[in-house]
């Protein structure tokens, strides 16, 4: 049997643990829902992608990768919007937190890049037994880069968080606004598109089944490998899971089991635990007011 002391020490000790992580975990963190603000929110103005799925109602293998896809890039276009609305407002006592959470944006979209340069795009040419397929989208990805490279160098550069000047970063963002968005609407229907290629694989086949496996696989590694302690709660704190997008389809997208999520959002959200606040959703995925906009005018 466990003395007095032991048990009374684990159950202080766990109870530390608990209450640090209830300080700093988004489960626990306070927000107002957007539905009851009259603040813009995170739609806006990159536009959205509406996914394929939703869109067309195809369901080959082609139309649900890009789907998966869009819905990839729509938290990537909700975390530039959230950026881009808030910048401009953020007090100086949580600049230090926003510079961490758009420097995690930055890391997101640059690694999602590289991670389709280096791998998807090679295995669906592959696949399709052409290279050429995805000519345009690798030309479209230099369209924006320097004006990614500009995003981080001047937010890296700062000398203080203080220093952080919210208009810089808008006009920043504005040089690469027009391109980014293009780019990211296009490539989704380049891979809904390839279900028309002569060499994409017959519904049922060995080598569709193939296809859609390195979709799925490619789909989960990705953001993981990006970071667990920040690009995937980032990803996650900005998938709108509500009725508001596409009639609530996509409520429990992605297929992780519920206890999993919930860890991914709130223990590996815990450290990074303070940039989330500027996330466009809460840890149920429900839209919540952009917090550098309360008590904002709203226009």
């Amino acid at each position: 049997m466990p003395s007095a002391f032991a048990t009374s020490l684990a159950l202080g000790i766990v109870s530390i643990v608990f209450a640090l992580l209830a300080q700093r975990s988004p489960f626990m963190m306070a927000s107002t829902p957007a539905s009851t603000s009259q603040q813009p929110w995170a739609d806006a103005p990159m536009k959205l992608v509406a996914t394929p799925l939703y869109e067309t109602n195809k369901t080959d293998l082609f139309a649900t990768g890009a789907s998966h896809m869009a819905l990839l890039h729509n938290s990537i276009f909700r975390g530039f919007n959230s950026i881009y609305r808030q910048a401009p407002h953020v007090r100086d006592a949580d600049k230090a937190d926003f510079v961490g959470y758009s420097l995690t944006w930055f890391k997101f979209v640059k690694s999602h890049h590289d991670d389709e340069e280096e791998s998807l795009f090679a295995k669906v040419e592959q696949l399709l037994d052409d290279t050429t397929v995805f000519a345009e989208t690798h030309k479209e990805h230099e369209t924006f880069m320097s004006g990614l490279v500009e995003f981080n160098t001047y937010l890296t550069a700062l000398p203080t968080p203080q220093a952080f000047d919210g208009a810089k970063l808008v006009e920043i963002m504005d040089s690469f606004f027009q391109p980014f968005e293009t780019h990211f609407h296009n490539e989704i229907k380049t891979i809904a598109d390839l279900a028309n290629h002569p060499n994409a694989p017959r519904p049922e086949s060995p080598e569709a089944a193939e296809a859609s496996l390195t979709f799925k696989t490619w789909g989960k590694s990705t953001v993981t490998k990006a970071g667990t302690t920040d690009v995937v709660p980032f990803f996650l704190l900005n998938l709108d899971r509500t009725a508001a997008f596409e009639d609530g389809i996509w409520a429990n997208w992605p297929p992780i089991p519920a206890p999993i999520k919930w860890g991914l959002i709130n223990v590996g959200g815990w450290f990074k635990g303070s940039y989330w606040k500027f996330a466009s959703c809460d840890a149920s995925g429900h839209r919540r007011q952009l917090y550098a906009l309360a008590g904002q005018q709203a226009t």
